[in-house]
């Protein structure tokens, strides 16, 4: 089969688990096609600044800048040599039938495939704060987007809050970078993080690589805390106040607050594409329903943070085996994947671990007072979620369309979690009873120009007024 008969493959996103399935499918003979919302590859772990930035790898990605220069090379050499299609700075927006529509530099334009293979990543979870709207309030992940990637600290007195392995990673790369961490609030217990141990032992040299980083913040870190609000007035925050793990109340002064819970999966395109979900305990999210290769649905493959959050080695082990899945189905000669199988439970131990280690705070989101913003796009507070499940049902979808929880511009991707919390907590059922808020197209803004341009010129092109 030549190149030009072979089956169309479109992979979304060029993070570790976008390059390694191009990889494998140009090692098949394939020419896939590789939509990536930045600039150039790299995904969001290995992120790469502009041209001409002086930061060299080790200062942005650590012990991590051999993998970083090495997936960079090997994707730029791939598209020097012309064997991928690949779209930077196109965001897929839609999927539908076998076409996958994005929004790309010239506009909307449309890819049709035979399989699609969605690397999409993940964002960051957040947990609604009293006062998290203010301006100068970030999530963990645009904080380092804008260190990495314009070597820009977005505070002068920062307070981070939140759990898992990117609050303190983001803590360290700040203090790295020269910036003031006040304080760095981890919302888990360290009774938790020990208990878990075990299990994240599975990947003892991150383990190690953590403690380290932990003890590089010393006293600015503390565990176990309770979050009581953000102080703010017109320019932004002035003060985070908390409590330890003793009951004890505090106030620290900042005038910058970096907001995150770990992770949680960028699933919107999969749920337009067909793809099942199940709601995990353990990981306090819905979740896709794949096999063991990242098989989703018919011509459908899932792989790294956009199915698990197993971090940068388990996304390019996730990656490959997706490839292997879509080569397998197609009728073409594939590598063996049991080496990558074995690694990647490796992984889902360790990541296991981790989110015992550092858990949702269920009990933190419930208790949020009335008048909290739990959607930051229209507004919604915790009490007009209380007030229409209690009045309307316990039911997301329905809470949404009347008080219009997820139907901002995030569509969801930052209050849906916490809105769910609370709907199960008022309804006296479980965050799965409470159910799942479905997909709408586009999935992220779009200019109504990119359109209705392209609706003009193929009227005009018809010879139609």
């Amino acid at each position: 089969m030549t190149l030009a008969q072979g089956p169309t493959v479109v992979v979304v996103g060029a993070g570790p688990a976008g390059i390694r399935a191009a990889e494998v499918l140009v090692a098949a003979g394939l020419r896939p096609v590789v939509l990536d919302e930045g600039q150039r590859a790299g995904g969001q772990i290995y992120r790469r600044p502009p041209l001409g930035f002086t930061r060299v790898p080790e200062t942005l990605y650590g012990p991590n800048a051999g993998k970083a220069r090495a997936l960079h090379a090997l994707f730029d050499a791939m598209v020097r040599g012309g064997q991928v299609d690949y779209h930077p700075l196109s965001s897929a927006v839609a999927v539908a039938d076998g076409v996958l529509h994005a929004l790309t530099p010239a506009g909307h334009r449309t890819f049709a495939y035979d399989r699609l293979i969605l690397a999409t990543g993940a964002t960051d979870r957040l947990v609604p704060v009293p006062g998290w709207q203010s301006a100068g309030v970030y999530s963990l992940g645009a904080a380092q987007i804008a260190l990495k990637a314009q070597g820009v600290a977005l505070g002068r007195q920062i307070v981070l809050a939140g759990s898992g392995p990117l609050l303190t990673l983001v803590a360290c790369q700040l203090l790295k970078a020269g910036a003031d961490v006040s304080a760095v609030l981890d919302t888990a217990p360290l009774s938790a993080q020990l208990t878990a141990l075990p299990g994240m032992l599975a990947r003892p040299v991150l383990v190690l690589r953590g403690l380290r980083m932990r003890l590089r913040l010393g006293r600015r870190y503390h565990a176990g805390v309770t979050l009581d609000g953000i102080d703010c007035n017109e320019r932004g925050p002035t003060a985070m106040r908390w409590r330890d793990a003793q009951g004890r109340s505090h106030v620290t002064t900042c005038d910058m607050v970096g907001l995150g819970w770990h992770l949680r999966a960028e699933t919107q395109l999969a749920g337009l594409a067909g793809c099942a979900f199940d709601y995990d305990e353990g990981w306090a999210q819905w979740l896709p329903r794949i096999d063991r290769l990242g098989r989703a649905a018919e011509g459908l493959y899932l792989a790294g943070d956009a199915v698990r959050i197993l971090g940068a080695d388990g996304a390019e082990l996730a990656g490959r085996l997706a490839a292997v899945a879509c080569l397998t189905d197609i009728g073409f000669p594939a590598p063996d994947v049991t080496s990558d199988l074995r690694r990647l439970a490796r992984c889902e131990r360790f990541a296991r671990g981790l989110a015992r280690a550092f858990p949702w705070p269920r009990a933190m989101v419930r208790a949020i007072p009335d008048e909290t913003i739990v959607c930051r796009c229209d507004g919604t507070t915790a009490g007009e979620v209380r007030h229409t499940t209690t009045n309307n049902g316990a039911e997301a979808n329905r809470v949404k369309s009347l008080a219009r929880l997820g139907m901002g511009r995030c569509q969801g991707r930052y209050c849906q979690l916490a809105g769910a919390e609370l709907i199960a907590s008022r309804g006296g059922i479980s965050v799965c009873e409470a159910g799942r808020l479905r997909e709408q197209a586009p999935v992220r803004p779009v200019p109504i120009g990119a359109w209705i341009g392209e609706e003009l010129i193929a009227k005009k092109a018809a010879g139609i007024p």
